[in-house]
């Protein structure tokens, strides 16, 4: 069956970069999510790639809003059939910080948001684009010409953070979003699960740790970071991209970090 890739939310940061690497490296139809101005991005994700403008497809998803994630899974399903197409490769990445230095800082509102963007956002995205996934009855895809550049194994990545580590948190702080990506790693391990249930040795999940990105995310701490440890996003795209075709089944539940190297729980 012919494989595609998803990329939520492509708009900017990583998630932007991702989707151009992605263009670039495989010959697969690609899509991509935005919250807003979708024709917008798609003209910035092609600027510049000599690449078939026709392989991407831009929709619009808030993953605070489940009904747009279900609408955007509706159109997946009316341009490629999982009777007859599958998920190859799918990057989701939804991101938001409040850095909290001190308990007092703790904000109830800010860290609900935290945790529905960054934990649940994942969650409803797994929910509604799974099906798309191979499963053990599923034809095999690694025959078909537009493997090229893709893993194997299906492979869903989600992006986490070394900060989700309960076992290397030496400094603290941060309250909501070290809890929110250590809940993405418990999400991840608890998808993968299913999926060895579901899809066998087709399918697999990775947690990501993508470094210090120069992204909007970051820009507060880009002056306390070493220079050789603050990443552009093209260069970290390019390593999340090989580090997702290479881990394999046998990588199959962890997170890893851009580097190819595990983080540990």
């Amino acid at each position: 069956m012919p494989p595609w890739s998803l990329i939520a939310p492509a708009s900017r940061g990583i998630g932007f970069a991702l989707a151009r690497r992605v263009l670039q490296t495989t010959k697969a139809p690609v899509v991509a999510t935005a919250r807003r101005d979708v024709d917008g991005t798609k003209r910035e994700l092609l600027e510049g790639l000599d690449v078939d403008r026709g392989r991407l497809t831009v929709l619009e998803l808030d993953v605070l809003d489940e009904s747009s994630i279900a609408d955007a899974a509706v159109a997946c399903r009316d341009k490629f059939p999982v009777e007859t197409s599958q998920l190859q490769l799918a990057f989701m990445l939804p991101g938001l910080l409040f850095p909290e230095k001190s308990p007092a800082q703790i904000d109830a509102d800010n860290a609900l948001l935290t945790f529905r963007t960054n934990t649940i956002g994942p969650m409803l995205l797994l929910k509604h684009f799974s099906p798309f996934l191979p499963t053990k009855k599923s034809k095999g895809s690694l025959e078909h010409e537009d493997m090229l550049g893709l893993p194997d194994v299906a492979m869903t990545a989600v992006m986490s953070a070394r900060v989700g580590s309960i076992s290397d948190n030496r400094l603290g702080g941060w309250y909501s979003y070290r809890a929110s990506k250590a809940g993405v790693n418990q999400v991840v391990k608890t998808f993968d699960n299913h999926l060895k249930t579901v899809s066998g040795n087709k399918a697999a999940a990775v947690g990501l740790h993508p470094g210090t990105v120069k992204t909007g995310l970051s820009k507060e701490f880009w002056g306390s970071v070493k220079k050789e440890k603050l990443f552009e996003r093209e260069w970290v795209a390019e390593r999340l991209v090989d580090v997702v075709n290479g881990v394999g089944v046998e990588g199959r539940g962890k997170c890893w970090d851009w580097d190819g190297k595990e983080v540990p729980p």
